[in-house]
């Protein structure tokens, strides 16, 4: 809850428009809160992923490199139902928004994203930063062949491994799993980023898991502003300009201030 200094920057959406209308480089991260409202659960909260076992072991363990390079049928049984089912989850107003704000020159900086869904690029948003990898792929640790989502997912939700057609080796999806290092090159673009853009809005993250948590505070560092919205508290909070809570409620605001701005 608020503290009564707190409260000024709670849910004032005046300050947030007059702030965003007259930032010039926007920046984004986004976690998954912003893929609950496409029905895809978060890691987290009372019903995350984390919240339960899978035949006793933990999410966390099964999502770990050794495990999956000692057990992929494991991982692949547990992801069968987890996150091999995209095809059934459409993009919300968050991203239909976040690709809007791309096209009318408010994205400039544009999303850095935790999420492995590929949910901001089926919304049409073309700067996309997966810091995490992306399940829209694998590739073989073997021969270093990539293999698309259709041809993971037909194999998985078969009940087979999905086996690379070039060396026959266990196709890995192209994600960072605990225990590998994210992308260089991605995080060196998402650091410069953070610092140079006049405005980041943190999204649905409860900015956790680093590196990529450490990404606001670079913000906060270079004085620059930040907008969080996410249900929880992050340790972000006390640098933030704004902070609100609901991030449907946030972006269908967002949605019809963009839409009133940009066709006066």
């Amino acid at each position: 809850m608020a503290t009564p200094s707190e409260e000024w920057r709670l849910s004032d959406y005046s300050g947030f428009f007059e702030l965003f209308d007259s930032a010039r480089r926007i920046v984004v991260l986004t976690g998954a809160g912003v893929s609950t409202l496409s029905g895809i659960p978060d890691f987290r909260s009372s019903k995350g992923l984390y919240s339960s076992k899978f035949d006793h072991m933990s999410v966390e363990e099964i999502l770990d490199i050794d495990f999956f390079n000692r057990h992929p049928d494991i991982f692949y049984n547990w992801a069968k139902g987890n996150w091999y089912i995209l095809e059934e989850h459409e993009p919300n107003i968050i991203h239909r928004t976040l690709r809007r704000m791309e096209d009318v020159g408010k994205l400039s900086e544009g999303i850095f994203t935790q999420n492995i869904d590929n949910l901001h690029q089926k919304a049409g948003s073309k700067k996309v930063y997966e810091l995490h990898g992306s399940l829209a792929k694998g590739y073989c640790p073997n021969c270093h062949s990539y293999h698309s989502y259709n041809e993971i997912s037909r194999a998985v939700n078969s009940d087979r491994l999905p086996i690379c057609s070039q060396c026959g080796n266990v196709i890995k999806p192209d994600i960072v799993f605990y225990g590998e290092g994210l992308d260089v090159t991605t995080l060196k673009r998402a650091e410069f980023a953070f610092q140079n853009a006049d405005l980041a809005l943190v999204l649905g993250s409860s900015l956790v898991v680093n590196p990529a948590a450490s990404l606001p505070f670079i913000a906060a560092r270079s004085k620059k502003h930040i907008v969080i919205v996410n249900r929880d508290r992050t340790y972000i909070d006390e640098y933030a300009d704004y902070r609100f809570e609901n991030l449907e409620e946030f972006f269908i605001n967002l949605s019809g201030h963009i839409e009133s701005v940009f066709k006066r």
